[in-house]
């Protein structure tokens, strides 16, 4: 049983079982910047890895991408997980704040990011031939969650 004060275990599993999510950065002016991404939930306490895969982007570093550049100004994120459905019986949202960070993938504690490659390969088949294990992490530590689901007996309003 898991002893997570961050998520209770229907929103752990609704996090471990979503597919995307949308990442919210702080640009520099101050708004949201927003991204989807791929992720994977990992440890007790939660930890989410966003990988800066291969998938075509702007600049070829991936160290240079507007994001990266976000959670090295300013760690603080927002990732929202949402569940759209036509039966609104099945509707539902996770928002998890956390603290963020650049996960190299030399000089890390452990393995910590040979074990996020694995996770991420594991869950994502399509990352068999990228390069994750050359490329930086997104490394997201969960500090609080928030969520809602249309069959909740007691809805978080917000």
């Amino acid at each position: 049983m898991s002893t997570d004060p961050v998520l209770t275990p229907s929103q752990r599993d609704f996090l471990a079982s979503a597919r995307r999510a949308v990442l919210a950065t702080i640009a520099p002016g101050g708004r949201p910047r927003l991204v989807p991404i791929c992720f994977v939930l990992e440890g007790d306490p939660p930890i989410l890895y966003s990988p800066l895969d291969e998938k075509p982007k702007r600049v070829g570093d991936p160290r240079e991408l507007a994001r990266v550049r976000d959670v090295l100004r300013d760690p603080r994120v927002t990732v929202l997980i949402d569940r759209w459905d036509e039966d609104w019986t099945r509707l539902g949202w996770l928002r998890c704040h956390g603290t963020s960070s650049l996960l190299g993938p030399v000089g890390v504690p452990a393995g910590e990011h040979a074990r996020a490659v694995e996770a991420l390969r594991q869950k994502y088949p399509q990352y068999e031939t990228h390069d994750l294990a050359g490329r930086p992490i997104i490394r997201i530590v969960l500090e609080r969650a928030t969520s809602w689901a249309a069959t909740d007996p007691d809805p978080v309003s917000d």
